[in-house]
């Protein structure tokens, strides 16, 4: 509960960043948006392929296996090994991206040719942003030595360093030039202080995870042959988005890339606070129960965190297609973001919010895998999923424009979930218990008298937002606190709703809320 507390306030935190980064750069009024979300968009996909996705799935089995077996000094000799060869792989790919990125631009954004301003802009701060895939995959690794000794506050926490920094870079620019830069080098500091302050942590709890020249030890050729399929398969949902934005890239003028990276990230709230964190928590208690051959251990810690991901998120869901346009005119039309900008946006965040389950489930089943060190299965998933964004992308695209994309990395979202649940299934390996589908429909009922709610909220905008019009003190602030109040007042109602359905009981909430926030 901690951790998921504090991925909340970073997720906040980061919302109140784009806020400001928003208002400075717009969308549709240059090309400064668009270029340094491209710059931003290819740091973030070799970090979570190299680092998060990869390392994370891998490294943590491995690590909580080798410190139960054979102890913490062995474990952290061979986290150091582990550390040497991560910190080079990507130093090296970051050299190699530095000398090369006029050519990879041609492969990632080849949209951005017919615009000299904007494709020399977008290298530039693409490389100003590289060097934070090296300090964010040395993060995650200590990151993952945290978790796998059950310490998950510093992962959570710091991740609201890279918005804090952000936010002080953002906020004196005074243009939208000096906001792009100010942002670049602000990711880059931030990556910084988020290795240290983990390292820092790591060795508090007593980790003594120390550099060291690489060296090929057969654990490191294992484990990095288990980090290949890993590092597809738990970043699929990025590698979808990074696709779409390499299609989205062809659409004429300024705009259609900022439109999608903002929506991207408002899905990412839920997808942050609830599937990572509940992700995150579970790999190493599946790891331990399967270790201790529990294997009614490993189904109801499946179970659980399968229904308290989704109870959790449904709601989030919910507000995406209800009330779309409600929330990012709200957020987000200020300074240089226009309406046309805000709907824009609010397009490609409804057809991402019926993929949000599937973005969590995604989140929540790859750990069930990984735990089994089975990362070749959720690979070939996760290729089959990317295939079918790129196909299906591209024909939507060229058919009913950029929300096309949107719609397309949903669907091969719930395709790649599918292909989870029934191997996993088939194998006899796992499968919601009968209780545990009731459950679930019971709180999708729920979930679905919260989106009726909410679309009458919207349908009513007009009215909310004109009673806080009404009081001169806060007319500035009327839009923004008619969705805080919406938002206000349906936190009470979504838990009685489910309730009433039959969902879970009120001692089972306590007793979900009372074991996250045992972990």
């Amino acid at each position: 509960m901690i951790f998921s507390g504090l991925t909340l306030i970073s997720r906040f935190m980061g919302l109140a960043r784009d806020v400001v980064i928003n208002a400075q750069l717009g969308a549709s009024t240059g090309p400064w948006a668009d270029a340094y979300n491209t710059a931003l968009s290819f740091p973030n996909l070799f970090r979570r392929i190299f680092a998060e996705g990869a390392f994370s799935s891998a490294f943590v089995p491995a690590y909580s296996r080798t410190l139960a077996g054979e102890g913490p000094e062995r474990a952290d000799d061979m986290a150091s090994d582990a550390l040497a060869t991560l910190a080079a792989m990507t130093l090296l790919l970051v050299i190699l991206a530095q000398l090369a990125m006029p050519w990879l631009m041609y492969l990632i954004n080849f949209g951005y040719r017919d615009d000299p301003l904007k494709w020399k802009i977008t290298i530039i701060l693409t490389q100003i942003t590289m060097p934070y895939l090296s300090c964010m995959a040395i993060a995650a690794l200590f990151s993952g030595a945290l978790n796998a000794r059950n310490r998950f506050i510093l992962s959570g926490a710091a991740p609201i360093v890279l918005n804090a920094v952000m936010l002080i870079a953002v906020l004196p620019a005074k243009s939208s030039e000096q906001a792009a830069y100010a942002a670049s080098i602000g990711v880059v500091i931030a990556g910084v202080l988020q290795a240290a302050l983990l390292w820092w942590g790591c060795w508090n709890s007593g980790g003594r995870i120390r550099p060291r020249l690489p060296r090929l030890t057969p654990e490191i050729k294992r484990l990095i042959k288990q980090a290949i399929p890993a590092a597809i398969a738990a970043s699929v949902t990025q590698i979808n988005i990074f696709v779409s934005g390499s299609l989205v890239s062809l659409a004429p003028g300024d705009g259609p890339r900022t439109w999608l990276a903002n929506a991207d990230r408002l899905y990412q709230l839920p997808l942050g606070m609830v599937g990572v964190a509940i992700g995150i928590a579970l790999l190493p208690r599946l790891s331990q129960a399967l270790q201790a051959g529990d294997r009614q251990d490993a189904q109801d810690t499946t179970d659980q965190a399968v229904v308290f991901a989704l109870a959790m998120t449904l709601p989030a869901a919910a507000a995406l297609l209800a009330m779309p346009y409600f929330m990012i005119d709200a957020l987000f039309t200020r300074g240089a973001f226009t309406t046309f900008d805000a709907r824009m946006t609010a397009q490609a965040l409804f057809h991402y919010g019926w993929g949000v389950p599937a973005f969590v489930l995604a989140r929540v089943m790859n750990p069930i895998f990984f735990a089994r060190e089975d990362t070749r299965s959720p690979m070939r998933f996760a290729l089959i999923s990317v295939g079918v964004n790129i196909v299906l992308g591209a024909i939507l695209f060229f058919t009913i424009g950029f929300a096309g994309i949107a719609i397309a990395t949903s669907a091969a979202s719930w395709i790649n979930v599918g292909q989870m649940y029934w191997a996993l299934k088939s194998r006899g390996e796992w499968e919601l218990a009968p209780a545990s589908v009731s459950r679930l429909l019971r709180v999708l009922a729920a979930a679905a008298v919260l989106t009726a709610l909410l679309g009458v909220a919207a349908f009513f905008r007009p009215q909310i937002q004109g009673v806080f019009e009404s009081i001169a003190l806060i007319r500035l602030g009327a839009k923004e606190l008619a969705v805080l109040a919406v938002c206000i007042a349906i936190i009470p109602i979504y838990p009685v709703l489910v309730v009433l359905t039959g969902g879970m009981t009120v001692a089972e909430i306590k007793g979900l809320l009372r074991r996250r926030r045992a972990a």
